[in-house]
């Protein structure tokens, strides 16, 4: 089995256009609701710990690169076969490959409720999943660079909702906010760790980095995408503390979604739909992006075109789909993703590196 996949030309991108994915591929349905999941920890200082989240992203993003700069042709999948051999190397990809479908799989299903509880309440769950994944599909046919296009543009033309954000403020109040660090640091770390299902993402970079261009630049936009990313969180956050009660910000499950129902426009009556149905452009690149890292995962071990894969994960994220109807099924798979995605992102970076540093000392010593 080949360690390096050949790589396109044709597919590689510049590195600055990495800023505008890292935020894209960060923002998704997680932010519809991710206000009481923090606030129930950190209470006021929510806002805190979402400071003290995307440190540790930067901090796993440096131990990614570190990683990623002692092979440089390769992504996550060849790294892994790398360092601990065909078979071991295979299992873990395959667990990686799982974790992509599961994204996936979260993302499409999160969204799908939403469209059905606020927009849509008697359409059937089956035919938006099958609408959605049609889009993906199309997206995904068109290779990387399309999907890198796409990225760009769901960066660049939801800014206006930031706007529509400020229309809140005019009933806050901003001792909600107050007193800080009220909370005891327990509590706020509790807070940061909540803050793992909404801003993961930015892990698809291990497979996106080979297709980069100038890679000695890529680090720079990457950090600046976690800023941008972090900027926006922050932004919610502290509008959604200074309009909410604290009691308030516990209950609501899409408080951000709920913000946007007490806005009225002269031309649009209620933006909150219209901002629903616009979200499909936010998280295509989250959808797009994980089947296509999960597809150069799977052509490690067994070779299948990009047309087929996208059929047939699309076909068992379908199924899935039909087994997981109630809220609870829906909080129960986020919150066990959640657990995944903090070990797997935020943890599993450095004991690769570790291990990789490791093999590369007794290589030389040998």
């Amino acid at each position: 089995m080949k360690k390096h996949l050949q790589i396109d030309p044709s597919q590689k991108f510049n590195a600055s256009l990495l800023l505008f994915t890292t935020t894209a591929v960060q923002i998704g349905v997680g932010i519809h609701g991710f206000q009481s999941v923090i606030y129930k920890e950190a209470k006021q200082d929510a806002w805190i710990s979402i400071i003290i989240s995307f440190i540790a992203a930067h901090l796993v993003v440096f131990v990614m690169f570190k990683t990623l700069e002692m092979y440089g042709s390769d992504d996550i999948f060849g790294i892994q076969i790398n360092v601990f051999g065909k078979y071991l190397g295979n299992l873990m990809n395959l667990v990686l490959i799982s974790y992509c479908l599961l994204a996936f799989f979260v993302v499409i299903r999160t969204y799908t409720e939403v469209i059905n509880v606020w927009v849509f309440p008697d359409l059937s769950t089956s035919f938006i999943t099958i609408t959605v994944l049609l889009i993906v599909i199309y997206t995904f046919s068109g290779g990387l660079r399309v999907i890198i296009g796409i990225c760009f543009f769901s960066y660049v033309l939801p800014l206006w909702i930031l706007a529509i954000l400020l229309f809140p403020l005019e009933y806050a109040n901003y001792n909600h906010v107050l007193p800080v660090f009220g909370s005891d640091l327990i509590s706020i770390l509790k807070g940061a760790y909540s803050m793992s299902f909404t801003i993961v993402g930015f892990e698809v970079l291990n497979v996106l980095y080979p297709f980069v261009k100038e890679q000695n630049k890529a680090k720079k936009y990457v950090h600046l995408g976690l800023l941008s990313t972090l900027a926006i969180y922050l932004f919610v956050m502290l509008i959604s503390l200074s309009f909410f009660s604290g009691e308030q910000l516990e209950k609501y499950i899409w408080a951000t979604l709920t913000m946007f129902s007490i806005i009225r426009l002269p031309f649009i009556e209620r933006i909150e739909l219209f901002t629903i149905c616009f979200w499909l452009i936010i998280i295509l690149p989250n959808l797009c992006l994980y089947a296509w890292s999960a597809h150069r995962g799977f052509i490690r071990m067994i070779k299948v075109s990009e047309k087929k894969f996208i059929y047939i994960f699309s076909i068992i994220i379908f199924i899935g789909t039909l087994f997981v109807e109630s809220r609870s099924q829906i909080k129960t798979i986020n919150d066990f993703f959640g657990r995944l995605s903090f070990v797997l992102v935020f943890i599993y970076p450095f004991i690769l590196n570790a291990i990789a540093n490791i093999k590369r000392l007794f290589s030389k010593l040998k």
